[in-house]
């Protein structure tokens, strides 16, 4: 298919220039010399590098160490760290361990950012002890289907981070490299992957290989050619994956190279934050709290699940909310909720049981004339209603008080706030360090919108 100049003009933008792919392949070939003279394991470079799939100016660079699979866990975590210490040090890098499913080491050299990972060398990818073993059967079956689509994948790849749709962690929730390289196989390149999106519905099924041995509830269900117990796709929400949509059918319209380009957008002033939010009339609380010692795919998730049990607690205690939203930084964890009504009275009715259903009106009746209350029981339309008072009229006092430890916290969230937590009421949300995420909350709008604004149309 012949390319629109947009596209063609994308290209020379994100296409690596010779030089710098030469650069970053040697990189990799020394280093996977050096883990093979040690002798305990076998190298590869896998990722976007290796797949020659990677963007001009992506600095990362993937080497997966592989060793016997007769190692137990704790002897592949020893050699494997051990010897990507040693080679690290070789290099003259700076170095530190990071932890995804097992601890692996982090290391720049000459401004490259390069991942030493420990994995074992297992035959199939139905054989693999830890996740990250299956990583270099995905390098192997891409290189051996790419064919001519490398172009495209660097289309999709720019289109999806323009999009702000790129990225399987918990944060983004979208398309991760892997999932774009085999999407744009399985349609046949860029432009077919975006006429197939365009029409996407939820529940869409694309099994490459024709292997799938489960069932899966995700809205996209990409079946992954090497596991067929794996859904590619398991990390994109629903809301991520129509964005995708509404951006192909916006491009397909009317092709512009503002689908691949995102402006830097500023962070709104503390003054401007105040004045916006001051139109919408809502009530703003921020929840901060010291960031738990974790990776954010386990401090993430903990955060949203701890968002929507505090975001019901609020509903129940008479605060509608409109929107949620969480942030993990460095230092701290942001909860936001914005809520219809700041407070409400003090009574609250309660609607009981009907009177013909007796063993329950009798035990409601006996609960409610022991009790304080505003009025009642009395019966109404056939059933009993009660007015009570209300344990907080304010959300400010709920959200301060130890009555959200009765909900359904993340379990690090909940150790972390048992340390202390702040809220912040209105303008007073805008903080620094959450400048960037409290911005986006006030001034969302889809990728397509955004596009189409800025185009002044």
């Amino acid at each position: 298919m012949t390319r629109c100049p947009c596209e063609e003009e994308v290209l020379r933008r994100i296409r690596p220039t010779p030089e710098e792919r030469t650069y970053v392949r040697t990189m990799g070939e020394r280093l996977i010399e050096a883990v093979e003279k040690s002798g305990v394991a076998k190298a590869m470079m896998v990722g976007s590098v290796a797949r020659d799939t990677f963007v001009r100016g992506d600095r990362d660079l993937d080497v997966f160490m592989l060793f016997d699979p007769s190692l137990s866990r704790e002897e592949l975590q020893e050699q494997g760290l051990g010897l990507a210490h040693r080679i690290a040090e070789e290099f003259g890098a700076t170095w530190r361990e990071k932890y995804a499913e097992h601890p692996y080491v982090n290391a720049t050299i000459n401004s490259l950012d390069i991942d030493l990972v420990p994995c074992y060398a297992v035959s199939s990818a139905t054989e693999i002890k830890s996740a990250v073993d299956r990583t270099p059967f995905h390098t192997r079956y891409i290189l051996a289907h790419i064919n001519d689509y490398a172009d495209d994948v660097l289309l999709v790849k720019q289109f999806a981070k323009a999009g702000g749709v790129y990225g399987s962690d918990h944060m983004t929730e979208g398309f991760s490299g892997y999932l774009c390289e085999i999407l744009t196989i399985y349609y046949g390149g860029f432009h077919p992957l975006l006429e197939a999106a365009a029409r996407w519905k939820p529940g869409e099924v694309i099994d490459i290989e024709e292997h799938g041995t489960k069932q899966f509830e995700e809205p996209l269900v990409v079946i992954d050619p090497v596991d067929p117990e794996r859904n590619v796709a398991a990390a994109l929400s629903l809301s991520r994956m129509f964005e995708f949509a509404e951006l192909a059918r916006g491009y397909l319209a009317e092709p512009s190279e503002a689908f691949f380009c995102r402006p830097p957008s500023p962070p709104l002033t503390r003054e401007v934050f105040s004045r916006l939010l001051s139109a919408r009339g809502t009530h703003l609380f921020s929840l901060t709290f010291a960031t738990p010692d974790y990776t954010p795919d386990t401090v993430v998730p903990q955060l949203r699940k701890s968002a929507e049990s505090i975001r019901e607690f609020l509903e129940r205690s008479g605060f509608p909310a409109n929107r949620t939203d969480v942030c993990m930084a460095e230092e701290r964890c942001m909860l936001l909720f914005e809520l219809m009504a700041g407070s409400v009275p003090v009574m609250r009715r309660h609607i009981g049981p009907p009177v013909s259903s007796r063993e329950n009106a009798e035990k409601f009746l006996a609960k409610y004339v022991r009790e304080e209350v505003l009025a009642g029981p009395y019966i109404e339309d056939g059933r009993y209603v009660v007015e009570i008072p209300r344990p907080f009229t304010r959300a400010v006092d709920l959200l301060r008080s130890k009555s959200l430890f009765d909900v359904a916290l993340g379990k690090h969230v909940r150790r972390s706030m048992k340390q202390g937590w702040t809220v912040k009421v209105g303008a007073e949300c805008w903080d620094e360090e959450f400048a960037g995420f409290v911005s986006r909350f006030l001034e969302r709008s889809s990728p397509l919108a955004r596009i189409k604004r800025m185009a002044g149309k």
